[in-house]
């Protein structure tokens, strides 16, 4: 059964090719066959011109009452025959649209599948009979939540500011931080049912245009019958559909999105969704903050260098160690190797099982807590964590060793900003512990080296995935391991191909090498002297240069 406030099929195709008509009831009669069976479909007749029959339509829960009493209704029932005469001589939509109505926002159409499709978003629309255009105007009004700090990319030192779920207040925050005529927006509906409106922002002259009309195009080949997400968006744009890895960033931070339009990428928003799509994307983004550009670069670089130890940790820790308990014991200094032999007497399993026991039982626990209330979330952790993992050393099932590593890979896990690619890292954690488990430290480099060869493989709208240190570029790898400083990076990324590649201008880079003046030297700084007939000082300056005489 369709959506009652939705067309169905075949009344749609009905819709698409009928014409509003002048006759005011044949009009409203083919209205109401579509829209009539909902309960919060409202049609207000009035009289304009004191005898002019006229009817508004639209769902009172997605419009602004009050506006539309003010701007709308109120002008229309104040018009008075004198005015009709100046009506019939201009034109009756030249006189409602330019002298009477308020709206800040209205516009007219002849079809009557555009009237409907503007009611059912919160619009309003006009019929006046006797005239063959319907006046709709931009009522739109839903609850919506504040503008809050980002839940899933907390920052120290940054904005507290995240998109929400409109649209329209999501494209207001990129124009608050880009008040330029360049930055473009372009829309789109997606969807044969919710027709979501789909925004996709760039900054003309930086962005390359080939790049916009790619994501376009394959946008416009989106068939389905709704977009609740922009996440239903990624999973049709992306290049490859099989791999784990994500090719498309998303984000929740205005910032971010800004800092990626900036260097030549394009972001898309969906109404009705409060996360952001970035692309094209390289893996390098995945594990960079906003916050790395917030702070001296010396600072940073350190702290990205053990965000990506902590990556590449969370995804061999395991199966290293599967390999080296079952197969290279040797390679274990003889004190460890005895402290972990003694720790594993008595467990009933061999080191692979016992570790894809514990990486099962913590994907459940992650779960568990991720979908539980936030009040029961903590404390299912602490108790999941300490009480069972305990009782499972006690009780001889796990080695406590065991338990260690995969503390410290879920730590190390955490570690990375991106959720998706974290979530990729713990999917192939499984099959590199089986190939461990199997082949020793072979199976550990056979594992690394497909994981390798996928990645070189990817690519993102036709940038190689692993860019910019696979193909090699000195200017991109100035912002990839670590981060140099900003005046050093005057080019924007190579790999993006921007028409203006030019980011820092020539006088910063001749300036910030200058040496600073020193405004406030110490050494210019002395003792006052003390007057001795009023009490007052006055400072001493005969010592701090030579022009200075007594």
């Amino acid at each position: 059964m369709a959506p009652r406030n939705v067309p169905s099929d075949h009344h749609r195709l009905e819709a698409k090719e009928e014409r509003i008509n002048t006759q005011l009831e044949e009009t409203l009669a083919f209205v109401q066959k579509i829209l009539g069976e909902s309960d919060d479909f409202i049609i207000r007749r009035l009289c304009m011109f004191g005898n002019q029959p006229a009817v508004v339509m639209y769902f009172p829960d997605l419009i602004d009452k009050q506006y539309m009493n003010d701007h709308i209704l109120k002008p229309l029932m104040a018009t008075s025959s004198q005015d009709y005469d100046i009506a019939v001589k201009r034109s009756m939509k030249e006189f409602l649209l330019d002298d009477t109505l308020y709206a800040c926002e209205g516009r007219t159409e002849t079809q009557v599948h555009e009237i409907i499709q503007a009611i059912v978003e919160g619009n309003t629309v006009l019929l006046v009979d006797g005239v063959a255009d319907a006046f709709v105007f931009s009522t739109r009004h839903v609850d919506k939540r504040s503008i809050t700090q980002p839940e899933t990319e907390q920052v120290i030192r940054g904005a507290r500011e995240g998109f929400i779920e409109m649209l329209g207040t999501n494209l207001a925050l990129l124009r608050y931080r880009l008040p330029t005529p360049d930055l473009k927006v372009k829309t789109i509906r997606i969807g044969r049912i919710t027709k979501s409106k789909v925004a996709l922002c760039y900054i003309d002259g930086i962005v390359n245009p080939a790049l916009v009309e790619e994501v376009f195009r394959r946008l416009s080949l989106i068939d389905i019958d709704g977009v609740l997400d922009v996440g239903y968006l990624e999973q049709f744009i992306e290049d490859n559909h099989l791999s784990p890895f994500p090719q498309i960033q998303n984000t929740e931070r205005p910032d971010k999105a800004v800092a990626n339009l900036l260097e030549g990428r394009v972001v898309l928003l969906v109404d009705g969704s409060p996360f952001a799509l970035i692309l094209p994307t390289v893996f390098s983004q995945f594990y960079q903050t906003i916050e790395d550009y917030s702070e001296r670069y010396l600072l940073v670089s350190f702290i990205r260098l053990a965000r990506l130890v902590a990556l590449i940790f969370s995804l061999i820790f395991p199966s290293l160690y599967v390999a080296l308990i079952s197969f290279n014991p040797e390679l274990i200094p003889t004190e460890f190797a005895v402290a972990v032999a003694g720790g594993r007497a008595g467990v009933p399993f061999p080191s692979v099982i016992e570790v894809l026991i514990m990486e099962i039982s913590m994907e459940v626990l992650r779960e568990a807590t991720l979908r539980l209330p936030q009040q029961v979330g903590g404390a299912l952790s602490i108790v999941g964590v300490l009480v069972v993992g305990q009782a499972a050393v006690a009780a001889g099932f796990i080695s406590p060793i065991t338990v260690v590593i995969i503390a410290l890979t879920t730590i190390g896990s955490f570690a990375t900003p991106a959720y998706n690619a974290a979530l990729a890292l713990r999917l192939l954690r499984f099959p590199l512990v089986i190939l461990s488990g199997i082949f020793g430290l072979y199976g550990v480099m056979i594992g690394l080296i497909l994981i390798a060869n996928h990645m070189l493989s990817l690519k993102s709208f036709g940038i190689p995935y692993m860019s910019p240190v696979v193909p090699g570029n000195f200017q991109g790898m100035k912002d990839t391991l670590v981060r140099l400083p900003l005046w050093f990076m005057p080019k924007r990324p190579a790999l993006l191909q921007p028409p203006n590649a030019t980011r820092l201008g020539e006088e910063t880079k001749k300036n910030i090498n200058n040496v600073p003046i020193n405004t406030l030297d110490p050494s210019k700084a002395r003792n006052p002297r003390r007057h001795e007939n009023d009490g007052t000082f006055s400072p001493d300056y005969s010592h701090s240069s030579g022009d200075h005489t007594d």
